[in-house]
């Protein structure tokens, strides 16, 4: 059995020193952002973590963000729209476009 994601957190980079994400397209497009508060800071360390290790998110860092989503990937995919930064990687692999990332720090 896979991992659960609060325990997925628990091994991926620590981002007291994030502010946000910021997101684009490949036209330079801002897209959205991720910050960090309470309630977003699940997806802020799974998008700190793909930026740190593919410096982009492509179809191969959307499927391991996927992978580190856990149980609330399923649960995305059965309820469209309750998880916007789970969301925004299903599409990637569906459309192969690649968003651009920039980070925000204290």
């Amino acid at each position: 059995m896979s991992q659960l994601f609060k325990d997925v957190l628990n091994t991926l980079p620590d981002i007291d020193h994030v502010i946000k994400i910021k997101l684009y397209d490949t036209n330079g497009n801002f897209v959205d952002d991720i910050e960090n508060l309470q309630g977003t800071q699940g997806s802020l360390k799974v998008y700190f973590y793909l930026y740190k290790n593919f410096k982009e998110i492509n179809l191969e860092a959307a499927q391991k963000g996927l992978e580190l989503f856990s149980e609330h990937t399923a649960e995305a995919k059965n309820y469209p729209g309750n998880h916007p930064n789970i969301d925004r990687l299903i599409d990637i692999l569906r459309t192969n476009n690649i968003l651009r990332i920039e980070t925000i720090l204290r």
